[in-house]
């Protein structure tokens, strides 16, 4: 997978030098928006320092060194007596990945590490004679196990006997990110603070190009499967400690620096970090993987993995999640295979339409039939209009897309089929389709836990522009784009349940 990454190989301390080499893993342009840009044009009044334990020399946490911690980032907190059947799941899937861990090797050192994973993109290869540490400079993957990226700046600290440490750049504002976003992250950044890359198949492996469909790069990443859908090794405690130590982290500070819209508040439900985030997947394989394939598209049915806002922030491995629901293939074939089809051919095509298209987000990124037929229909009549506030309020003459907005404004998440018909209904309500791609990305990425992210940028292309998709009988507004509509959704799943569950005056109390 693609991880915006930094390995600075330095002459002096890691904190305050121009960097010698710069090397990124699974780097991609890093001029898109929904990848965090912390590169020198985007220089950040806040930096997070977080030093890796060591073998020796440990200090407790708040006495000026690096907190001390166990060296696997799975460890989980413990729970109430009430919830000891599913902490007993739970320490045992901790105990399964840290066993199968050792088992691929003692350490990334050992590890016949795939150099396919990564690219050198500065000139020459060699560390300066006097360089003092490794410097991994996370970003997009925000963990410290199961994360390639960081197994990779391990290794070349192990290989050159140097200090290990980990930077993480906090920017003030980012896009339409709110407090609900940030707080999700940084709080999941306290957790690989205290106990301590995103593609399985890197995006330049898998095709030189943009794929046209799902169709057409399926069998490019299932061909690569065998060689990257493998077991991490575990990072261990560094055993080369630094000359200077990591300062402690202030992080009411990093929360004060912020400016962002508070008034998104974060969400209940999802608890940031790696443990909070295993618990999820645990909870899915053992609760609702029986039924994900049979009633994936129901949103009255609790059958999702609900693992999306774990993958956007990286807290947890997609790999991870993909290795572990991969063990009850046998018992739950259909489910298992949606899954694998979802978490990695969808995700990956998300991230190749990202990565070779420089238009990802605008109606000029879509195909040339769309973009004629979108264009040919610009003038139609619509039946409704909205403005940008009445749809963000859901207040609209349809109760069910009233209470698909309503569910993510509340929820952080709106359920994967509805995420659909929201966008299309949109594009239908709205005065153009640029108008209408304009207001379901800023919705989008306003409040959705994953917002900011190629499948939600791809989802709304998809939607509205057809992307990944093929015309279809042609009709008003819609021209030859894929038309969904109340009656269909009718027919899929009990509307008015849902519209029920999310009524405006049920959420007002």
């Amino acid at each position: 997978m693609v991880e915006e990454v930094m390995f600075l190989f330095t002459g002096v301390a890691y904190h305050h030098t121009t960097p010698a080499r710069l090397l990124i893993p699974f780097a991609t342009a890093w001029s898109r928006p929904w990848r965090l840009q912390y590169l020198s044009q985007h220089c950040p009044p806040t930096r997070t320092v977080l030093g890796m334990p060591q073998k020796k020399g440990k200090r407790k946490a708040g006495q000026g060194g690096e907190p001390e911690a166990e060296p696997d980032a799975t460890e989980l907190p413990r729970l109430s007596p009430k919830r000891s059947k599913k902490e007993a799941a739970m320490k045992k899937l901790e105990e399964a990945v840290q066993e199968a861990r050792r088992k691929a090797a003692p350490s990334v050192q050992e590890f016949k590490y795939n150099k396919k994973r990564v690219r050198l993109i500065s000139q020459g290869s060699d560390l300066k004679d006097n360089a003092k540490c490794i410097l991994y400079w996370m970003s997009r993957d925000q963990r410290v196990q199961d994360n390639w990226a960081f197994l990779y700046a391990q290794r070349l600290a192990l290989k050159q006997e140097l200090p290990l440490h980990a930077c993480f750049c906090l920017v003030p504002k980012f896009l339409d990110a709110t407090i609900r976003h940030y707080g999700f992250m940084l709080r999941g950044l306290q957790e690989v603070a205290e106990v301590d890359a995103h593609n399985i198949v890197p995006c330049w492996v898998t095709s030189p190009k943009q794929e046209y469909s799902a169709r057409t790069i399926r069998s490019k990443i299932h061909s690569q499967l065998p060689e990257f859908l493998t077991e991490f090794p575990p990072v261990i405690q560094h055993p080369y400690p630094p000359s200077t130590p990591a300062e402690p982290i202030a992080w009411e500070a990093c929360y004060s620096s912020l400016q962002v819209d508070c008034t998104v508040k974060e969400v209940e439900w999802a608890t940031p970090g790696t443990a909070a985030g295993l618990a999820v997947l645990q909870s899915f394989i053992a609760e609702r993987l029986k039924s994900f394939g049979s009633h994936r598209n129901d949103p009255n049915k609790a059958a999702l993995s609900n693992l999306s806002p774990w993958f956007h922030f990286g807290q947890v491995s997609t790999q991870r999640a993909i290795l572990q629901v991969q063990k009850h293939h046998r018992k739950y074939k259909e489910s298992v295979d949606i899954f694998v089809e979802e978490a990695v051919v969808r995700r990956e095509l998300a991230d190749n339409f990202c990565y070779y298209n420089k238009n990802y987000d605008s109606v000029q990124g879509a195909y040339d039939w769309a973009q004629t037929t979108l264009k040919l229909h610009a003038k139609d009549k619509r039946p409704f209009l909205y403005e940008l506030q009445e749809l963000e309020q859901g207040n609209t003459h349809d109760l069910l897309w009233n209470a698909a907005q309503l569910q993510m404004v509340r929820e952080g998440k709106m359920h994967g089929f509805l995420r659909m018909y929201w966008a299309k209904k949109i594009l239908e309500w709205t005065r153009s389709p640029e108008e209408a791609l304009q207001f379901a990305i800023y919705l989008n990425d306003r409040y959705e836990l994953d917002g900011r992210d190629p499948n939600g940028y791809v989802g709304c292309l998809w939607s509205i522009c057809g992307v990944h998709d093929q015309g279809w009988a042609e009709r008003a507004v819609f021209g030859k784009i894929r038309y969904m509509n109340y009656a269909g959704c009718k027919r899929k799943f009990d509307v008015v349940q849902f519209e029920r569950r999310y009524a405006p005056c049920k959420l007002n109390k």
